[in-house]
This record gives structure tokens, sequence and C-alpha cells, in this order.
């Protein structure tokens, strides 16, 4: 994982799976955003299968699949999770750059 720190409440990465969620837990990190479609690439985990390791870990995960511009439903689902959490959340996409134009969002 290359993480990227925004700042102390989100940073970003490209795709995680299952087994990055413990050291993701470790690292102090208390939810995840997905920012990724489901198959959007062949062998990409789906987000049930990120959820699930998230949950058992003890971690929030939110979906907030973006595939073009940002509509206002994935800006609005977006900082409801983001509102709903304390602490670090980390969002991930294929590069992290759509979690971060997420993440950018919320100045508005």
């Amino acid at each position: 994982m290359n993480i990227k720190k925004i700042d102390d409440r989100f940073s970003t990465t490209g795709q995680i799976n299952p087994g990055d969620i413990e050291a993701l837990r470790n690292m102090g990190f208390v939810g995840i955003v997905c920012a990724r479609p489901d198959d959007e690439e062949p062998g990409q985990p789906s987000f049930a299968q990120i959820e699930s390791a998230a949950r058992s870990a003890g971690l929030s995960a939110f979906h907030v699949p973006v595939s073009g511009p940002l509509t206002e439903d994935q800006i609005i689902r977006f900082h409801e999770a983001m509102a709903s959490l304390e602490g670090p959340v980390l969002g991930y996409c294929r590069s992290g750059g759509r979690a971060g134009s997420l993440y950018a969002t919320l100045d508005r």
C-alpha cells in the first residue's frame, strides 16, 4: 500500500485487499471509504469482501463508487460517511485520486 496522508483526518491509497485491513487498523484508521466500483478491473476484491474484513476488525466501511464526474448523491453520501466517523479515515480507489476528489468536497 502506498498511503498518502492528506491531513490528520483523511488519507488515500490505491486498491486494498482484505488482508490489508488488520494493518490499517493497527495504523489507527477507524474507517474506510471505497470510491471504486465493483468489477472495474478483473481480480479486484469486491467491496463486500473489504467490508466484511473491515467489520471483523472493528472498522466501518462505506462504498461511494465513482466512475465519472462526481454527482451530488455521491458527495452527500461521502459527507454522511465522514460525519459518522471520528478518527482517521482511509479512502481508496484504483489510484486514490477519486477518493481524494471526494474528500476535497468537504470544503463545499
